[in-house]
């Protein structure tokens, strides 16, 4: 640890990891944050619900493919579906810099609201705060979400075991790369567009048609390769992932090459993992596939009976190479 905050302490990667482990759950320690998983389990009387929060400050506030609301919007319900709850209601807090355009917070709002209508959520409650000019970068938004949990499931990475199969919802990198686009106008083609999406439907047709689903995760800030360290991490296993089987959109992938980036930790919006017993992966890919937002799934590893909490990467050349957490800030201001 640092004694300053850096920009890398909100990458989702280890230094995201390290200031939530020595500050905030040291101070906050419960039953219900210590998993620290996408959303958190509490109880109300007989029923299980999943609760979770989440701060966006994405720069710019508008891109091809979505804009701060919708991913403000997605990205709790996402938190609430990977848990396997019934989102119900989201909050909504703003914090609006002096001077800020009201026709474009006007249209972030009904992005909001189309997104919040698209996942059948309401916006239930919310607050407003104003900042003088200068004291923040044109608006924050805070969203939080409550979802019932069905009776008897449980959905976590502390779940997963040797020789479940790893399936990815679609393809990677679409996010961060549109984002990065508009924010530089590096003048990208090929159609670079977030992916951002409410995946709770899609989500809901896996649940459905499988049992053997141990934990599913979205793949926000750090990327794949965060999301699956995490997973080997809480579940003590190794994780095989094949470079072959990971799908990326050929724009996206000639960007991330000319800029220097791995695709496996460029941030993402409406794409999620699923750690699930081998024998239900091809009934698991076709519930996916059903759903406009997984129509690309696939397996694209495995969990193995040795080699620790690791996650290795087989290559296009027949190699293999380990996947590390990604340890600084590849983009800031992704979500």
């Amino acid at each position: 640890m640092t004694e300053t905050i850096k920009l890398g302490c909100g990458s989702g990667g280890r230094m995201t990891h390290e200031l939530v482990r020595n500050i905030f759950l040291k101070a906050f320690t419960n039953p219900a944050l210590a998993p620290l998983e996408d959303s958190a389990e509490v109880r109300a009387g007989r029923e299980r619900l999943a609760f979770t929060t989440d701060s966006y400050v994405v720069d710019p506030l508008v891109f091809p493919g979505g804009d701060i609301g919708r991913v403000a919007v997605c990205g709790t319900v996402n938190d609430l579906a990977v848990k396997g709850a019934r989102p119900l209601a989201l909050s909504a807090g703003f914090i609006i810099e002096e001077g800020f355009p009201l026709r474009l917070l006007s249209a972030i709002v009904s992005s909001m609201r189309r997104a919040a209508r698209e996942a059948g959520v309401v916006i239930a409650t919310g607050d407003t705060k104003v900042v003088e000019k200068g004291k923040a970068d044109k608006l924050f938004i805070n969203t939080s979400g409550v979802g019932l949990l069905p009776p008897r499931l449980r959905l976590s990475s502390a779940s997963i075991r040797p020789g479940d199969a790893v399936i990815l919802s679609g393809r990677l990198g679409d996010h961060g790369v549109a984002v990065m686009n508009a924010r530089a106008r590096l003048g990208f083609s090929g159609a670079i567009r977030s992916d951002a999406a409410p995946l709770n439907r899609m989500i809901g047709r896996a649940l459905k048609a499988s049992a053997g689903i141990r934990a599913v995760r979205d793949i926000t800030r750090g990327g794949l390769g965060t999301v699956l360290n995490e997973a080997a991490s809480a579940c003590g296993a190794a994780i095989e992932i094949e470079e072959n089987s990971i799908p990326v959109r050929p724009a996206v992938a000639a960007a991330c090459r000319l800029l220097g980036l791995d695709p496996l930790f460029v941030a993402n919006e409406g794409k999620a993992v699923f750690f699930a017993s081998a024998g239900d992966a091809v009934k698991i890919v076709s519930a996916l596939r059903s759903d406009k937002y997984g129509r690309e799934a696939r397996v694209i590893g495995r969990v193995l009976k040795a080699g620790g909490a690791q996650v290795r990467l087989k290559t296009s050349i027949g190699g293999s190479r380990p996947v590390l957490m990604l340890e600084g800030e590849q983009l800031p201001r992704i979500c």
